[in-house]
């Protein structure tokens, strides 16, 4: 089937947060908001319980991969899976861990055998899945022991989150502050800048991404005088960059990389750790600011905000991220189609 014709897969995440709400508001809003056809995999009764409750006309229709695309202008597609107990809106329930979990697997095992175009997925409360025995620090991680099943070697997940002001990606993630400096290695900066380049190459139509690099310490070190991992560690991966041919360049100052005219110099920043990326990322963009995992073989996108067990179920929570998580991944999705075709064609 024609990739561009197939839908989205679009996870649950957590059935007491504000996924399912998002999903069904989307859904019933989707000829004025434009957004591209999905697959939901969630419980059938849980989102028709949802429905009733937000007072949403929402007509469910359980499909196929394949014909989830066709069926999306009449009903909201679903694969089911079913949960352990009811979702209770704003009450997270460590029973139904491994339906969530299950239907992020499904929509990485769709994806990869391009049954569907993309997985976007919903939020999660990582500390439900903890209480039920989950081995992963969060989404990320989880998405790339996946992807390593199927492509039969490890892979680095790189988490860059996109926005209308800036892209932007943290070398180390979900660790603890006073870990950074140890986890921080050359290596991992390299890698880091590689798989953005490339992916933002291939997926975002970006054939020579400028990158700037952050520091680690105050001033980017100061000369040694504040640090020398800026120096010892995140100099030489930028030199290593360049020498593949990416345009790289830093360290600089944390401090003064994020202002709109620092902005103009550069498509994406690499930062040394999760705060130093996520704060200039979610001021400059909280409302329509997209989670994308790069390095992966297939595409993952996902609204940048949490479950908001708070306003589950009760309308008020705004759907903007998960907007523009969906169609960035059918963006993705056909760019990296007309990339492929283009380098097909050149090797006629």
């Amino acid at each position: 089937m024609n990739g561009r014709r197939l839908a989205l897969a679009l996870t649950m995440g957590d059935p007491a947060g504000i996924g399912p709400d998002l999903a069904l508001a989307i859904w019933q809003n989707r000829a004025t908001l434009g957004v591209p056809p999905f697959l939901i995999i969630a419980d059938p009764e849980m989102l028709a319980e949802r429905a009733d409750l937000l007072g949403l006309q929402v007509a469910l229709i359980e499909t196929s991969p394949e014909q989830a695309a066709a069926n999306f202008a009449t009903a909201l597609p679903v694969m089911p899976v079913a949960l352990a107990r009811t979702a209770i809106p704003g009450t997270p329930d460590e029973a139904n861990a491994g339906a969530i979990i299950e239907s992020i697997r499904l929509g990485v095992e769709l994806t990869s055998a391009c049954r569907t175009r993309a997985v976007v997925t919903n939020p999660i409360a990582k500390s439900v899945l903890y209480a039920s025995g989950f081995g992963f620090p969060g989404h990320t991680e989880y998405l790339a022991h996946l992807a390593t099943g199927a492509a039969g070697h490890p892979l680095t997940p790189v988490m860059l989150l996109a926005g209308p002001a800036l892209r932007v990606a943290p070398v180390t993630i979900h660790i603890p502050l006073s870990q950074v400096p140890q986890a921080l290695t050359t290596t991992a900066i390299v890698e880091t800048g590689r798989i953005m380049a490339r992916d933002l190459a291939s997926r975002f139509g970006m054939p020579a991404p400028r990158i700037a690099i952050s520091g680690l310490n105050p001033h980017a070190g100061e000369d040694g005088a504040l640090g020398a991992e800026d120096a010892a560690v995140i100099a030489p991966a930028i030199t290593e960059l360049q020498a593949l041919g990416i345009n790289a360049f830093g360290p600089l100052p944390a401090d003064t990389m994020f202002h709109a005219e620092a902005r103009e110099t550069y498509d994406a920043a690499i930062c040394m750790y999760h705060d130093q990326a996520l704060i200039p990322a979610k001021t400059l963009g909280f409302h329509d600011s997209v989670n994308v995992t790069l390095g992966l073989p297939f595409i993952r996108t996902s609204p940048d905000h949490g479950t908001a067990f708070s306003l589950a179920g009760k309308g008020e929570a705004r759907a903007d991220s998960l907007i523009a998580a969906l169609k960035l991944a059918a963006k993705m999705a056909n760019t990296e189609i007309e990339t492929s075709t283009l380098q097909a064609l050149s090797r006629i």
